[in-house]
């Protein structure tokens, strides 16, 4: 793989799109925490890993809309609750992307002397960790109807188990659930039981984290899907699917 850049990149908050009113991400961190387990009788340090963690941190530009809620309306709110994110290394299908689901501290303002406004965010692990995989959709996806998204090859079968994040920006229509499936050849995919999203039916943006067992067999290729009983018109949305390599993952 081909050294990169950032450009091209996106940072999906609680289903809304803020890729246009990021500055810039100060850090996308996790992993677990360092326990010293280190005997007198040793002349270095022994460590184990402890609780998983993870953040995002970042600085955004002002942007305020009372038509359509923007940046600020979305990140001055400060809510209690969870906060689900998503970013994206760049946006083409298969892409890596990070996903989070946290408690938003602060929304706090700098004013520089040249007039530049712009709020500094942190986003800390609330339950889970710092997740990477892999984009099942390539950044924001529109379906107008029921579509069998592409195919993602992750070269091989697992048998550890799965994690998947949904980012809905938009929706109109009745309903409709998000799925992912997987195959063996690309060919002939089916859906992978535990991996169906909540049905939407409506209050996009939104965003969500599902699971199964790190037991549960992964085939080679997964995709995206979108099903509906009752019809929709439009769905904006976007999956990161993260595909556990090793055994024994707690989730």
């Amino acid at each position: 793989m081909a050294k990169t850049s950032g450009l091209g990149d996106g940072l999906y908050i609680a289903g809304y799109n803020a890729s246009g009113d990021i500055q810039q991400l100060g850090r996308i961190g996790g992993g677990p925490a360092l326990l010293n387990m280190t005997g007198i009788d040793k002349a270095a340090y022994e460590r184990k890993g402890g609780l998983r963690d993870g953040a995002f941190e970042m600085t955004t530009f002002f942007n305020s809309d009372t038509v359509t809620p923007a940046t600020h309306e979305e990140l001055s709110a400060l809510p209690r609750t969870d906060v689900v994110l998503t970013y994206c290394r760049g946006t083409s299908l298969g892409d890596p992307a990070a996903s989070l689901v946290s408690k938003q501290i602060g929304y706090d303002p700098s004013r520089g002397d040249d007039g530049m406004l712009t709020f500094a965010v942190s986003a800390q692990a609330n339950g889970y960790g710092t997740e990477w995989g892999r984009q099942l959709t390539a950044g924001m996806r529109t379906d107008t109807a029921a579509t069998n998204g592409a195919g993602v090859d992750t070269t091989a079968s697992a048998d550890f188990g799965a994690q998947a994040y949904l980012q809905v920006a938009a929706f109109t229509g009745t309903d409709v659930t998000v799925k992912i499936q997987d195959s063996a050849d690309n060919a002939t995919f089916a859906d992978v039981p535990g991996l169906a999203f909540t049905p939407v039916t409506g209050g996009a943006p939104l965003a969500e984290r599902i699971a199964v067992a790190n037991t549960t067999t992964i085939r080679r290729y997964v995709r995206a899907v979108t099903e509906t009983t009752g019809g929709f018109t439009s769905l904006t949305f976007a999956v990161n699917f993260i595909k556990n390599e090793v055994e024994g993952v707690v989730f």
